[in-house]
C-alpha cells in the first residue's frame, strides 16, 4: 500500500460510498472530495464538502497510510493543517487531535475498498526487474479508444514541456521571436551530442548581428565558425584564411567574446553530423531565408517546410567534412529525417507557443503537421510496437516517449490512462 493509491481511491471515489463511518462510528455523507493539491506542501485535498454526524463541513482532507503519519510529518505544528475536516487513512493506529483537543474525524479506507480492486492494483505493480514496463503483460488489453485519446493528451503534454525552453528564451530575448527561433534551431541542429554547445554558441551572438550578416554567406560562416572556436587551428587554405580575416573584423566590430561557449564534439558522430557540416548548413539556411521566422509561421504544410530547408552549403563544404581534409564531392543537403526532427523539436513547438501567444487555438494546426511526419525510430518506439501499441506517425511516437519517460519509468500508473483502464477492468 502506498499513499498515491489512497489518493487515487479518494479522488475517484473508488470505495463504497454508502454507510461510510468514521472510526468513531459517525456517519459520513460525502458531497465533494475536493481539489487535489499537487504541490509538495499543504493538505492533500482542498475545499471538500461532506456531512459528518449530520453536521455540514467544508474544508480540507489529509491522506496518510497510517494516522500516526500525521505526527511523523509534524502536521500538529503546521497551521496549514488547522482546517482539515477529515483524515483519510488506510490504517487508523492513533488518534489525531485539533488544537482545541477535539479529535479530527478519521476514515479508515481499507474497510470500504473492494478486495478485487486491491488485487488488480497489486497485479499491476507486481512487475519483475526484467519487465520493460510494469503493465507490459496487460498492455494489449487497453482499448483503441482509450489509447487514441491518451496519445493525444500525452503529445500535448510533451509540447507543453518543450514550451518551457521557448518561454525561457523569450524572456531572455525580450520577446524577440526571431531570436528565439535562431537559438532553438541552433540547439536542435546540434542534436544530442552538440545541442548544448550549439545553444551556447547561439547565445554568444546577439541576433541583431545575424540580421546584419545574413545577406553575406561568408560573414555568416565566419561568425559561426569563429565563435565556435573552429577557426583557431592554423590552416593554409584560402577559404579558412578568408573566414579568419572576416571573423577578426566582425569580432572587433561587434565586441564578440566566446566566454561560455561549450567546445564542440566530433567523437562518435558520423561525418554528415559533424558540427562543421551542421554549422555550414545553418549558415546556408539563414542566408537563403532572410525572414525565416515569418516563413515558418505562415507555412501550413509539411512540403512548405521541406522547401524552406532545401539549402546548399558554400562550395568548400561540397568536398569537405572538416577544414583540413578533402573528401569526395557531394551535396551536403538536409536529409528528410533531419528536417523531420527539426519539425518535431523546433518548428511545431514554436508554432504551438506562438499561436497561443496570439490568442489562437493551435491544436488543429500542430496535429495536422505532426500527423504527417513518420514515426521516430528508437528503442522506446520498438518496445511499444512489440506491445502492439499504435505508432503510425510522429504524434504517436512523441506520445509514447512521453509515456515511457514520465509515467512508465516513474511507475506513475495511477496518473496514467492505461493504468486507470487496467485497474477498472472487470
Amino acid at each position: 500500500m502506498n499513499e498515491d493509491f489512497i489518493h487515487y481511491l479518494w479522488k475517484h471515489k473508488k470505495f463504497a460510498l454508502s454507510n461510510l463511518k468514521t472510526t468513531h462510528k459517525q456517519e459520513i455523507i460525502l458531497k465533494k472530495v475536493g481539489i487535489h493539491n499537487t504541490d509538495t506542501s499543504g493538505p492533500d485535498f482542498f475545499n471538500a464538502q461532506m456531512s459528518i454526524n449530520r453536521q455540514k463541513w467544508a474544508g480540507n482532507v489529509e491522506i496518510h497510510k497510517k494516522s500516526s503519519d500525521w505526527y511523523a510529518h509534524n502536521h500538529e505544528n503546521d497551521r496549514a493543517y488547522d482546517n482539515v475536516i477529515l483524515h483519510v487513512v488506510w490504517e487508523d493506529d492513533v488518534s489525531v487531535f485539533r488544537k482545541d483537543n477535539t479529535p479530527i474525524p478519521t476514515l479508515q479506507l481499507k474497510d470500504y475498498v473492494h478486495e478485487e480492486l486491491l488485487m488488480r492494483y497489486q497485479k499491476l505493480l507486481k512487475s519483475k526487474n526484467k519487465d520493460w514496463i510494469v503493465c507490459e503483460k496487460q498492455f494489449s488489453k487497453v482499448s483503441s479508444f482509450i489509447m487514441s485519446n491518451w496519445q493525444e493528451r500525452l503529445f500535448l503534454e510533451r509540447l507543453e514541456q518543450k514550451s518551457k525552453l521557448i518561454l525561457d528564451l523569450l524572456k531572455n530575448t525580450s520577446n524577440d521571436w526571431e531570436a528565439v527561433l535562431f537559438r532553438l534551431l541552433a540547439k536542435n541542429f546540434g542534436l544530442k551530442v552538440n545541442g548544448e554547445s550549439f545553444l551556447s554558441l547561439a547565445n554568444s551572438i546577439d541576433f541583431s548581428i545575424i540580421r546584419k550578416c545574413r545577406y553575406d554567406l561568408c560573414q555568416l560562416e565566419a561568425l559561426l565558425f569563429g565563435q565556435s572556436g573552429l577557426l583557431d587551428n592554423p590552416n593554409e587554405s584560402q577559404y579558412v584564411k578568408k573566414l579568419q580575416k572576416e571573423y577578426g573584423f566582425l569580432k572587433n566590430k561587434f565586441k564578440l567574446d566566446t566566454l561560455g561557449v561549450i567546445p564542440l564534439q566530433f567523437f562518435r558522430l558520423r561525418p554528415p553530423n559533424f558540427p562543421t557540416i551542421r554549422l555550414a548548413q545553418f549558415a546556408g539556411l539563414y542566408y537563403k531565408n532572410k525572414s525565416l521566422f515569418n516563413h515558418i509561421i505562415q507555412a501550413d504544410t509539411i512540403d512548405e517546410i521541406y522547401e524552406l530547408f532545401d539549402v546548399d552549403t558554400s562550395s568548400f563544404w561540397k568536398n569537405h567534412y572538416t577544414f583540413d581534409k578533402q573528401s569526395t564531392s557531394r551535396r551536403k543537403n538536409f536529409t528528410k529525417s533531419f528536417i523531420d526532427l527539426i519539425l518535431i523539436n523546433t518548428i511545431i513547438p514554436l508554432k504551438f507557443i506562438y499561436a497561443k501567444d496570439q490568442g489562437k487555438n493551435p491544436e488543429q494546426e500542430v496535429f495536422k503537421l505532426i500527423s504527417n511526419i513518420p514515426s521516430e525510430k528508437n528503442s522506446v518506439i520498438t518496445g511499444f510496437v512489440a506491445l502492439k501499441a499504435p505508432v503510425n506517425n510522429a504524434m504517436h511516437s512523441q506520445a509514447m516517449i512521453q509515456l515511457k519517460n514520465n509515467y512508465c519509468d516513474q511507475k506513475a500508473c495511477l496518473q496514467c490512462a492505461v493504468g486507470n483502464y487496467l485497474l477498472n477492468q472487470d
